[in-house]
């Protein structure tokens, strides 16, 4: 990726070196030319790479946070199915009992 400081370096060195000819319009052909390149290789500034790369690292950390919570949410489920599937063994033997009494 190109930085700005270098799209502004070679545009201030084509300047100088076309102050000093009678060749204004090759100046202004040079800065059509390289406007137009840079702006087919969709570059993005500094700043707006910068700002998509802290929404990234914001995005990541949420995730990481809903991926604790699912796992944690599983987990209860899991140890309300296991409790659920496996009835408390000391309540069925009194169910038992009190079925022989009657």
């Amino acid at each position: 990726m190109l930085n700005k400081n270098v799209i502004d370096e070679i545009n201030a060195k084509v300047s100088e070196v076309l102050q000093n000819s009678p060749a204004k319009d090759i100046e202004k052909n040079v800065r059509v030319l390289l406007s137009g390149a840079f702006s087919r290789l969709d570059l993005v500034t500094r700043d707006e790479f910068d700002i998509q790369q802290e929404v990234l690292q914001r995005t990541r950390e949420k995730l990481m946070i809903l991926e604790g919570k699912v796992s944690e949410l599983e987990a209860r489920l899991k140890l309300t199915h296991d409790n659920a599937a496996s009835p408390n063994p000391a309540f069925d033997k009194r169910d038992d009992e009190d079925m022989h009494e009657k």
